[in-house]
């Protein structure tokens, strides 16, 4: 290859190198600088979301306001001074905006109203996030934005607020959504608009890939759930879908993926806290869909055998690859063994409640059928149980990658250093023991390598201090990228992340402490992200 051929091609193949760098801030503010080349291509990566990057967030409005006409800027100066707005700018930033999450924005307009600026009179008062809101909206309009995903999130008053306020600017200006391949609607609870913009989607959107429905459980409401359908039958190119119903019903949505575009292209399905109650076309569903290769079933209900049966007669293969079980659920135990007997070879990710009935049988029962499992979410064991979660966890060793574990038991932590693999992506462990079999647990554990370390001390006061042994085997041994210790004692609960004298002796060794429940994986979002 010439020399002037890998210089044409070099735009090309830097911006598919600085996609690997998507949500690395700091490296991709260091890519601006390089020269006019790699500024062209970071600055649409770190512009396509600036309120995901956290910190300074707030500063992006001020440069998008800059983009205001002379009448707005006066709607805004009388709340702010002048001197916010930029005089000159070298990309059109509003129109780079691909993610527009209503959550994420209207918190931070909050920070950036709530930044101290030079008072311009003894009466100073701050301007509405809903009219800041609806001022960037209008922004990204005028500017010709293009979004790429649409996520609306109302998790709080202030956020129905703003949605409430601007819809009409939205319905007035579809090509701003027209092209969105990802649509989340999360938390929504309240249906004043609810309606409209359902409508709205399904008339103006049809190359949607992945959609994601999540309703709070005080809304029953059967109508949303004919437009939730309408949705998904306008679609053209549906990749994936999640269901977040509570006590919404799913059969038009279900008949919607039998009846729709999506049979060729369709390949993973998310079930959350759905009820199946009263489903009866899963198997006739299932059975049209051609391509499906991950289903997941998250803490759903009614696992019995009315819905077994749809699933023994889906003639193609139910690849179910997680399977997380609430309290109730384990009670359906036959059923339980026959999902696992017909899907047990594709599971790869399995989570138990912590219940001593019928645990021995359930742990067979994977035992038995599973043979790839990557994640086990396994509660604490009975005693009698003991060697069957150990057999659980060395049959998964070639494929485990995740593990997290309530110990309540010195057997099970004396033995568990030497039963576990020599890398683990993650390792999550809540002790309620000795810290002498800590100790012994940190000693026989030292040929694992754990990305991420997650420790909940339940310990109680008066216990002798980890931390100490945690340096010695964990720190000065370089065996965790990340680390996250908690301590919950009766009197006062403490994250290794507050001190921060301890925080930087672990930086010196090249590990990065972070609060414990930033780096714990919460199931719902972990499933999301790999499939």
């Amino acid at each position: 290859m010439t020399c002037s051929k890998i210089f044409s091609d070099l735009p090309e193949l830097l911006n598919d190198i600085l996609q690997y760098l998507n949500n690395d801030f700091s490296t991709l503010y260091s890519c601006v600088l390089v020269n006019r080349l790699w500024c062209r291509l970071a600055i649409p990566l770190l512009w396509k979301d600036p309120f995901l990057i956290p910190n300074q967030n707030y500063n992006c409005i001020e440069i998008y306001l800059h983009s205001l006409n002379d009448y707005n800027k006066k709607d805004v100066n009388k709340y702010r001074n002048n001197n916010f707005i930029s005089s000159n700018t070298l990309f059109n930033y509003p129109s780079l905006i691909k993610c527009l999450n209503i959550h994420r924005i209207v918190s931070t307009i909050e920070e950036w109203v709530a930044v101290p600026i030079e008072k311009r009179s003894i009466y100073y008062y701050s301007p509405s996030p809903t009219l800041i809101y609806k001022l960037l909206l209008k922004v990204f309009i005028e500017n010709k934005a293009s979004l790429n995903t649409f996520e609306i999130v109302l998790d709080r008053v202030i956020d129905f607020q703003c949605f409430n306020e601007s819809f009409e600017l939205m319905l007035r200006n579809p090509n701003l959504i027209r092209n969105i391949q990802i649509l989340k609607l999360e938390k929504v609870s309240n249906l004043t608009k609810i309606y409209s913009l359902l409508k709205f989607l399904y008339s103006n959107c049809n190359s949607i890939s992945t959609i994601f429905f999540q309703f709070q459980k005080n809304i029953n409401d059967e109508l949303i759930e004919k437009y939730f359908s309408h949705i998904i039958y306008k679609q053209n190119n549906l990749k994936k879908i999640l269901f977040d119903f509570n006590e919404i019903p799913l059969h038009h949505s279900l008949l919607s993926l039998k009846n729709s575009n999506c049979l060729n292209t369709l390949n993973t399905i998310i079930f959350h806290n759905v009820n199946f109650k009263n489903i009866v076309i899963l198997n006739e569903v299932f059975d049209q869909l051609n391509v499906l290769d991950s289903i997941h079933i998250l803490y759903c209900l009614s696992l019995n055998s009315d819905f077994i049966q749809q699933i023994i007669k889906i003639t193609k293969p139910f690849k179910l690859k997680s399977l997380f079980l609430n309290e109730l659920e384990i009670f359906q135990i036959d059923s339980i063994q026959y999902l696992l007997q017909k899907s047990g070879d594709y599971l790869e990710n399995i989570g138990l409640i912590s219940i001593e009935f019928k645990q021995q049988q359930l742990f067979e029962i994977i035992l038995k059928y599973c043979t790839k499992i990557k994640f086990f979410d396994l509660p604490g064991f009975c005693d009698q149980n003991i060697h069957l979660a150990f057999k659980l966890i060395e049959n998964a060793k070639k494929n485990l990658n995740f593990l997290s574990l309530d110990i309540y038991n010195q057997l099970i932590l004396q033995e568990l250093g030497q039963i576990l693999p020599s890398k683990l992506e993650y390792l999550n462990l809540s002790l309620m023991t000795s810290t002498s079999n800590f100790k012994l647990f940190l000693k026989n554990s030292q040929k694992t390598f754990i990305k991420k370390l997650l420790i909940k001390n339940e310990m109680q006061v008066g216990s002798e201090n980890i931390l100490p042994y945690i340096k010695k085997y964990i720190m000065k041994e370089k065996r965790v990228k990340y680390l996250a210790i908690r301590e919950n004692f009766v009197e006062e609960n403490r994250d290794l992340f507050f001190l921060k004298d301890e925080v930087k002796i672990f930086e010196l060794y090249n590990i990065k402490i972070q609060k414990y429940y930033d780096l714990k994986i919460q199931v719902y979002n972990f499933i999301n992200e790999i499939y």
